[in-house]
């Protein structure tokens, strides 16, 4: 998966600067947005291999951007691992709700 391009939606810079220069790190290509919003359309105009997103975001919330992204057709394949406040779990998901996908990764401290 290496050089594949993953949208990161953070509204924290510090939280954005460490997973941003970590995936690149790894050879991943990004690109970020700061709301649900700019994010929904950045995955639709960009359509990358893997959406980051924060929960709690100015205006369009993370749980709303996932939905309109899982209604859409050229969205809702795309994987999504969803972040919470700190110390909560990230959720991933593929093509259903992510809380209920099972999988459940460790929020970095």
């Amino acid at each position: 998966m290496a050089n594949e391009l993953i949208l990161i939606v953070e509204d924290n810079p510090k939280n954005l600067k460490l997973v941003r220069d970590t995936l690149q790190v790894k050879g991943y290509q990004t690109i970020e947005a700061e709301t649900g919003e700019e994010g929904v359309q950045l995955a639709r105009e960009r359509r990358p291999a893997l959406i980051l997103m924060d929960i709690q975001l100015p205006g369009m919330s993370g749980i709303e951007a996932l939905r309109e992204l899982r209604a859409d057709p050229t969205t809702q394949r795309v994987p999504r691992v969803r972040g919470e406040k700190s110390g909560q779990p990230y959720h991933a998901g593929r093509g259903r709700s992510s809380a209920d996908h099972g999988t459940s990764l460790r929020h970095p401290r």
